[in-house]
């Protein structure tokens, strides 16, 4: 039987001390000075009382408790079974009317029976919880947890399954509990007494308990990131699943930063989906297009069909995705979604049941000067492409990346992209058998072109870190964060429909080059930050809504859908190609962006 050891322990101790408690009820009633015709009925009524007891016990399920590992929970199924008990033995004996019987015994036993049970199972973990820290190999490491009371709490249960740590004490950000102790550990207050209770205590590694995206975990980074204190994080749900080693204490990271939880996806949903289906990546050598392709992969898919113009990224990906995912099928191509001809034959070739667009020109600065034509082509004229080839090969759904900088565009980027969306809208319209949906996110952390990389490579060098304006701000989330998005939006979209994910709270792109400098181990006095002015076409803040635009919920609590917009129609879409063409290889910057500003009206530059 799976429960024996426990089912044992509930019939020899459990109910051996449920007997202990109708005696130990007795004496109590009677002052310890029990008559001889009580003691008599003390013996009648023993099996009815633990017979009762052990029929109340049972339908609380108690025999089936842990007690190595018993808490709050346990205990109160554990009183509710005795008062199951209680009622069940009180009903019992007076249904049989034993002459004289002295009723303030049933309460007595009652309690005497839960301080019996309840004591048993809390010196059986005490021992055990003593025999695992005698086990211990000497001289494991001291560390100070810092977040309220409440977090700390859960950080200490959490502590006791990873081995080689000695919590030391707790810093709350509450000034009040200082003086206080939680689970026999001493609790100073407030975040600023740190520093001085680390070196009170000579400790050098931090547990900060409180959750990503938490006010005070960014300000433990900010301020002590780079010190000599280790800044050290919970691991997740999914690396305490990945495996032995895998829930170890790690040490803080990037996004840690960020002003929100991870957002939480519907993985079943998406894998019922996508299992076993044909999809098409493009951009899969990028950033987010390579992150898509892992997703998708682990989700099931039966063929992955990989799109990128980049020989060394497409080759570097398809040893990656072999290695990582030998039973699936896997097919590589270098190939530029400006060619709608090489587009189509990869398609016809491979029928795919969804598409997800990810190939763009995204790099606002170099987009804004001498290449403005290149990002027309490529987002714009490129998304037609396989937006059209898609539908024209079956596909159920395509799914393009899009960006935040699609609102209120000030750059010839961000207004690229915006016309993107509206292309899509107007293929959808041509194409009712296929879903078409667009999914707009702000930056992602450590992606090829974003800030990450080039402030990580300023600080290699020594510095200075370049930052553009004290107070420009970004939306952030993390790579994998991104594709899940977009493979989420994909699933659950309508066609036409746009989608944008509640990102939490802007980050200071200052904040972030000063906690990258502190994560290197240097400080702001050996890499200094330098601001050069905003670039062409760059905003203090981006947006999520153009002016006019109001989102609606959706299925998903962090997703929003855009309410439709009207979108250009086929016949336009001819015109728009005619434009593009007609501007040539070289246009004039004035007439281009004249252009981009009759179709998309949100457009307004910035030089």
């Amino acid at each position: 039987m799976r429960w024996s050891r426990a089912v044992l322990l509930f019939a020899f101790v459990d109910l051996s001390m449920v007997a202990l408690a109708w005696w130990t009820a007795f004496w109590l009633r009677f002052n310890f000075e029990m008559p001889h015709e009580y003691l008599a009925l003390a013996w009648r009524t023993l099996p009815w009382a633990v017979g009762c007891m052990a029929a109340g016990l049972g339908l609380a399920q108690v025999q089936r408790q842990s007690w190595r590992y018993v808490g709050l929970a346990d205990l109160r199924q554990l009183a509710w079974g005795v008062l199951l008990g209680t009622l069940a033995a009180t009903a019992a004996i007076m249904v049989l009317r034993y002459e004289g019987f002295a009723r303030s015994v049933f309460p007595l036993f009652g309690l005497v029976t839960l301080v019996l049970l309840v004591g048993s199972r809390a010196l059986w973990r005490t021992l055990a919880e003593r025999r695992m820290a005698r086990s211990q190999p000497l001289g494991h490491t001291p560390l100070l947890v810092v977040g309220t009371l409440e977090e700390a709490d859960q950080a200490l249960r959490t502590l006791k399954g990873v081995p080689g740590w000695h919590v030391a004490g707790i810093v709350s950000p509450r000034e009040e509990d200082a003086g206080r102790s939680l689970q026999n550990v001493p609790v100073a207050g407030g975040g600023a007494a740190l520093g001085r209770v680390a070196e009170a205590l000579g400790v050098r590694s931090v547990l900060l308990a409180s959750p990503p995206g938490s006010e005070l975990r960014r300000q433990m980074l900010l301020r002590w990131s780079g010190t000599e204190l280790n800044l050290l994080s919970m691991p997740t749900a999914e690396r305490w699943l990945a495996g032995p080693g895998a829930g170890d204490l790690r040490r803080v990271q990037l996004e840690d930063l960020l002003g929100r939880p991870p957002v939480a996806l519907d993985v079943r949903g998406m894998s019922e989906w996508l299992s076993g289906q044909t999809v098409l990546i493009s951009g899969a050598g990028g950033s987010i297009g390579a992150e898509l392709c892992r997703q998708v992969a682990r989700l099931g898919v039966a063929r992955l069909v990989c799109v990128d113009v980049s020989e060394a990224a497409i080759y570097e990906l398809a040893q990656e995705m072999r290695l990582a995912h030998p039973q699936m099928q896997g097919h590589y191509y270098t190939a530029n979604v400006r060619e709608r001809g090489r587009l189509a034959a990869i398609a016809t070739l491979h029928r795919p049941a969804v598409v997800f667009h990810a190939a763009a020109y995204k790099h606002v600065p170099l987009m804004e000067q001498l290449n403005e034509i290149e990002a027309l082509h490529t987002n714009v004229l490129g998304t037609m492409n396989l937006a059209q080839v898609a539908g024209e090969c079956g596909a159920a759904r395509f799914v393009l990346v899009s960006t935040d900088k699609a609102v209120n565009p000030t750059n010839v980027m961000g207004a690229s992209k915006r016309l993107a969306e509206r292309v899509v809208q107007a293929v959808a319209a041509q194409h009712p058998g296929t879903q078409y949906v667009a999914v707009r996110f702000g930056n992602v952390l450590g992606s090829s072109g974003s800030v990450v990389p080039l402030f990580t490579a300023q600080i290699a060098r020594g510095g200075p870190v370049t930052v553009t304006h004290p107070d420009i701000v970004r939306y952030f989330m993390t790579i994998p964060e991104a594709a899940q998005l977009v493979v989420q939006a994909g699933w659950m979209g309508r066609s036409g429909q746009i989608y944008v994910l509640d990102m939490g709270e802007p980050l200071r792109i200052v904040d972030l080059a000063r906690l990258l400098i502190r994560l290197s181990g240097r400080s702001e006095a050996e890499v200094p930050i330098v601001y050069t002015g905003l670039r062409p076409g760059e905003k203090l803040f981006e947006e999520w809504l153009a002016s006019g635009e109001t989102t609606e919920p959706t299925a998903h609590p962090r997703l929003r859908a855009l309410r439709e917009q009207g979108a250009l129609q086929p016949l336009q879409l001819d015109a728009l190609v005619d434009w593009v063409q007609r501007l040539g290889a070289a246009p004039g910057p004035d007439a281009l962006r004249a252009g981009l500003r009759e179709r998309v009206p949100e457009y307004a530059p910035r030089g």
